[in-house]
This record gives structure tokens, C-alpha cells and sequence, in this order.
């Protein structure tokens, strides 16, 4: 039935035609880009239950990857996006099947059903791109927030018809074709070059040296960019050198920032919260600061029904807040351990099934991801690049005063949907 439409990858890239079906080119970059004859859907037919129920499903899996990835460390900031995990790993899932398939469901909370959860990402990414439209960020650039998907194939690999369909109708990704086999380091040189492009030269060595061998068959890579404005400004004047407490009792002094603002503001029994939208009101920073000595407790707490709890008590407020200057250029890190923690097992293993993406017998050697993200008086940059990575089986009305002045949480949402796009932990803006 798709016999019109199968991309034989080897086929494309040696004739440089559409004969095969579809359509490919061969840039001065030195990869071919195999496309599905089908275009992006940009109107899909998605209900709100459905919409909601993804956002929802996507706060939760932010949530318990937290968990899984802060166990045991107290002593390091983190900083990830949970939707570049989410995005990414949603596209792979579109060619599992089997145990693996349904393991990964779980591991990543997705309840809906594949044919419906694809066309809800669609949505969701669409929704996402509407947010920058006339508006401005930080500096006055224009409000950025641009996410990204492709496809790194090897020339030999043959990708299955209906599942390059899926990526490019819901996912707007094709398949840039490179050598792995012969010439693994320059492939994995151009997907760098291409995330660095993507996040405003944010993310610039998402795959290290060593990532990419010459077993490595595909690399899915979701990458997101995001540039904002507070809608109120910090005034720089009134930033000034602060003390701030590390959870070992010592001190630092980074530069501080004061504000009055008037925003939404919760409280708990061991906590306080304040909103900071950005320019639009569509994108904010929920700022989570625990009271001193309760950092593990709600450390402990935060899961997808607690914040969305903190969200529906927030209530306006006129707050003064004071809050430190940051930057957390993170490192490519594995997210394999933690994935495998929350219950994607075969997926790395030979067990895997991946027979939607190929009839090749393949597994994930790993799922990476970089993070950065700057927070100043003007406003926030953040990107975060995630590549799964394929291999062949044989290769294996109140008022309040918040200082931030001790380890808290930020988590930058998208508003109207509730998805978090970012969270970070801060224990030390100096470290």
C-alpha cells in the first residue's frame, strides 16, 4: 500500500533522485536528506482531552525522571528538558513494538494510544511555536522557542515506509543520510553542527568523541531553543553582591537581583512559590524555594500532582523578590540509567524490538542530552539538545517577600498547556 512512498535509504542516496519515492538532497555539508513524500500536518485534528492529557502525562515524566536523576546527589545543580527527553524518545517510540514498546510507554507515562499520541505531540509542538509570535525577549531579540526534530540514518540502514511517514507528518523530520559505517566522527561532527545551529551555538558538542561508532545505524535528535524577556525587568542597578546558603552550612556571594513585582504567589507548610512570566505571559519561571533545612523534604515531594498543586494555589501578589543571577552550561550527559530505572529495560538491550523503525535487528546504546540555560535581569536563555542513539544488535491577593537566597527549583513552563520545558535545581549559583 506505501509501496510508493519506501524510502530505501542506499537507493536514495547512491541516485540522488525521488525514483525510490520521496524526495532527496545532497548539500555541501556532505549528508543526503531523505524526505516522506507526506508533509507536516500544521491543523491536526487533536481534542483538548487529548492535549491535556499529554501535557499532563509529560509534567508527570518530567517529575519522576527528576527522582531518578537526582538520587543520591545533593552536592551538583542539574539542569535538563524533560520535553527534549519526552519529544525524542516519543519519535523512537513510534517504531517499537512489543515489550519495548510497551515498556517504554510506562517508563515515559504515555497514556495515549500511538496513533493518537503523535498527532497530540504535533499539536503540542505547534501550539509551542505559536508562543513567539509577536513578541519580544530578552535584550529586545524577538521570544524564542524553536524545537526541532531529524533523523540521522546510516546509507545502508532501510528505514520502514510508515514509520518515516509518522516523523514527518507529526515530527516535521527527515532523514539526513551519513556514512556511520566508514566515516563515524564526521557524521557525528555534522549532527553537532546542526544542534549547534538549532540553539543558537548553546549546545555545541552534544555527542563527544567515542558516541558515534561505526555500529551506530541511526541518531534521532530532538533539539529545543528558548529566549525570553521577564515581563518585568530586574533593574541592573539593583543588583548587588548577596549571601547565599549552600546546604553544607557554608555561604557564597553571587550577584543578587530585587524586584517588585506583581505576579501570582504560593506558600506550603515548608515552602514558598512565585511565578515570573515572560514577555507575552504564555512562558513563565515557577520558582520553588524551600524554607531552610526542608530542601530534601520537598526535594522528595516534587512530583507532576505537587507542582501542578503549587500552580492552582498560586494567587496574585505583590511580591518582592530577590534572586541570584545564574548559568549552568551543563555537560552531555547519559540519561540511560535513569531511563532504565523507570522501567525502559529492553530498549537497550538485545531484547529490544524496534522492527516499526527497521526490519535491522537494532538496540539503543544510549540516550544523551546537553543542557545550558542563563538567568540575568533582562531574562532567560535556554537550549537543550537530546540524540538517541540506534545501534546494530552485533555492535550491543497576598503580599510576600521571596529571597532566594539557599538551593531552590526552577521550572519553566509553557502556560496554556502546563508542559514543563525545563527544570533546574540550584544549590549553588557559583559552583
Amino acid at each position: 500500500m506505501l509501496a510508493r512512498r519506501q524510502l530505501l535509504v542506499p537507493c536514495l542516496l547512491a541516485a540522488a533522485s525521488a525514483s525510490c519515492g520521496g524526495s532527496s538532497s545532497q548539500p555541501s555539508s556532505g549528508f543526503g536528506v531523505v524526505q516522506s513524500s507526506l508533509s507536516r500536518n500544521t491543523s491536526p485534528q487533536v481534542s483538548s482531552t487529548d492535549l491535556s492529557t499529554l501535557a499532563t502525562d509529560n509534567t508527570k515524566f518530567a517529575f519522576d525522571f527528576y527522582q531518578a536523576l537526582t538520587a543520591g546527589d545533593e552536592t551538583s545543580n542539574e539542569f535538563y528538558s524533560p520535553y527534549s527527553v519526552s519529544i525524542a524518545l516519543a519519535m523512537t517510540y513510534a517504531g517499537a513494538q512489543g515489550e519495548t514498546a510497551t515498556q517504554m510507554a510506562s517508563a515515559l507515562d504515555f497514556e495515549l494510544p500511538l496513533a493518537t499520541l503523535s498527532p497530540a505531540f504535533d499539536a503540542l509542538d505547534l501550539a509551542l511555536a505559536s508562543r513567539a509570535q509577536g513578541q519580544s525577549g530578552a535584550d529586545g531579540q524577538p521570544f524564542t522557542l524553536n524545537v526541532v526534530n531529524s533523523i540521522w540514518g546510516d546509507k545502508t540502514l532501510a528505514f520502514q515506509p510508515p514509520f518515516l511517514d509518522t516523523l514527518a507528518v507529526n515530527y516535521g523530520a527527515a532523514v539526513r543520510v551519513v556514512d556511520f559505517l566508514h566515516a563515524p566522527d564526521t557524521a557525528r561532527v555534522n549532527i553537532n553542527d546542526w544542534v549547534a545551529g538549532e540553539t543558537d551555538n548553546l549546545i555545541e558538542n552534544l555527542l563527544p568523541s567515542g558516541s558515534i561508532s561505526n555500529a551506530t545505524v541511526f541518531v534521532l535528535v530532538d533539539a529545543i531553543d528558548f529566549s525570553a524577556g521577564w515581563a518585568t525587568p530586574f533593574q541592573v542597578s539593583s543588583t548587588q553582591p548577596g549571601t547565599f546558603h549552600r546546604l553544607d552550612g557554608s555561604t557564597t556571594q553571587p550577584p543578587m537581583m530585587s524586584e517588585y513585582l506583581e505576579t501570582t504567589y504560593a506558600s506550603g507548610s515548608n515552602w514558598q512559590a512565585v511565578d515570573l512570566p515572560y514577555a507575552g505571559n504564555s512562558t513563565s519561571m515557577l520558582l520553588i524555594v524551600p524554607q531552610a533545612g526542608q530542601f530534601a523534604a520537598v526535594e522528595s515531594s516534587l512530583t507532576g500532582d505537587f507542582i501542578g498543586t503549587v500552580v492552582q494555589t498560586l494567587a496574585p501578589a505583590g511580591v518582592t523578590l530577590t534572586m541570584p543571577k545564574f548559568t549552568i552550561q551543563g555537560a552531555t550527559v547519559s540519561l540511560k540509567a535513569e531511563l532504565t530505572s523507570l522501567g525502559m529495560v529492553d530498549a537497550f538491550t538485545t531484547a529490544a524490538d524496534f522492527s516499526g523503525i527497521t526490519s535491522a535487528p537494532v538496540f539503543l546504546s544510549d540516550v544523551l542530552q546537553q543542557a545550558y540555560i542563563e538567568v540575568d535581569e533582562s531574562g532567560t536563555k535556554a537550549a537543550a539538545a537530546t540524540a538517541v542513539i540506534g545501534e546494530t544488535l552485533s555492535a550491543l491577593s497576598n503580599t510576600a517577600t521571596v529571597t532566594v537566597d539557599r538551593p531552590f527549583f526552577a521550572i519553566i513552563r509553557d502556560d496554556p498547556t502546563g508542559t514543563v520545558l525545563f527544570v533546574a535545581r540550584v544549590v549553588d549559583p557559583q559552583q
